[in-house]
């Protein structure tokens, strides 16, 4: 699969990164043990664990940008620059699409970011979803030197970069390699914009995790302004081995065995989403264990 047939599919599941379970109860004692701040993922399997999600079925994996760890915020991500990341990511693995969600877009050199997702799209035989924002941690734009009232403004003049609407600066002759036409833009929230902004310029939406009635508003909303582009959106799952067991919602997400966790992608799905990113640091059962259980129990359910 490539980034276009992505946006053409009805329906499909991936995983959010890191592949690891620190908020559980279980990776809180070995976080402590091993030293970690809260939200500091153990990364030593993480490379093993893409390539099982990658030939499991997975259709995307998704990374955050986190320049700075911030212990009141408490949560480093997948700790490793984005798209550093999924370049090491794009040689290790040959199917899974490559997301960010998202890139902080006023605290990057536009220009540069434009010559990364071209570099990684052209690496990784076009399998990157390219997620951006405005971005939410007012602690890191003073570290910039960029003005936090000015995010918006400066996203939106970041996105004419990269759809390479202001071109015509550039001295003649000059020109950004590889070549690449641009890549279609996923954005997480309004990014300090209007809907109707978002549903002109983006291609795709990363909406923020919910309930399956707060999607059915959400999707509305972005049918108005984007007619069909994917939305998207993520679960915080705690998937545990009673195939029976009810879902229990917790914040981002659910607690919930096989049938729970069919029967809660079939209410995302009838609700308009397109795509689901499971994120595990919640889940109690080892990593593996999980990925090899959802392929073969509930990936067959959504995916052709």
């Amino acid at each position: 699969m490539n980034t276009h047939q992505f946006i053409n599919e009805s329906f499909s599941i991936g995983i959010e990164l890191p592949l690891d379970n620190d908020w559980s109860s279980t990776g809180q004692i070995k976080r402590q043990q091993e030293n970690r701040p809260f939200g500091v993922p153990d990364m030593k399997e993480h490379a093993s664990r893409i390539k099982l999600a990658d030939k499991l079925g997975y259709r995307a994996a998704w990374v955050r940008d986190v320049p700075f760890y911030d212990p009141n915020f408490g949560d480093a991500a997948q700790v490793f620059e984005p798209f550093s990341y999924l370049g090491y990511l794009a040689g290790i693995t040959e199917n899974i699409l490559l997301g960010t969600a998202a890139i902080v877009l006023p605290l990057r050199q536009p220009w540069l970011v434009r010559k990364s997702a071209a570099t990684l799209q052209t690496l990784s035989h076009e399998r990157l979803l390219l997620g951006v924002a405005s971005g939410d941690r007012p602690i890191e734009y003073p570290l910039f030197d960029v003005n936090y009232p000015d995010r918006g403004k400066l996203f939106r003049q970041h996105v004419d970069i990269l759809t390479g609407k202001k071109d015509a600066q550039l001295p003649t002759g000059v020109q950004i390699l590889p070549e690449h036409q641009p890549i279609p833009l996923f954005v997480a929230g309004l990014a300090q914009q209007s809907p109707e902004w978002i549903g002109q310029h983006m291609q795709g939406w990363l909406a923020y995790p919910g309930t399956p009635i707060d999607h059915t508003e959400r999707v509305k909303l972005w049918r108005n302004v984007a007619g069909s582009k994917p939305y998207v959106s993520f679960i915080h799952l705690d998937f545990i081995d009673d195939i029976n067991a009810p879902i229990q919602r917790h914040r981002f997400g659910v607690k919930t065995g096989r049938n729970g966790l069919i029967k809660e992608l079939t209410a995302m799905k009838a609700a308009g989403v397109n795509h689901i990113g499971l994120q595990f640091r919640r889940n109690e059962r080892p990593i593996e264990e999980t990925l090899e259980d959802i392929s073969l129990s509930v990936l067959p359910e959504f995916h052709q």
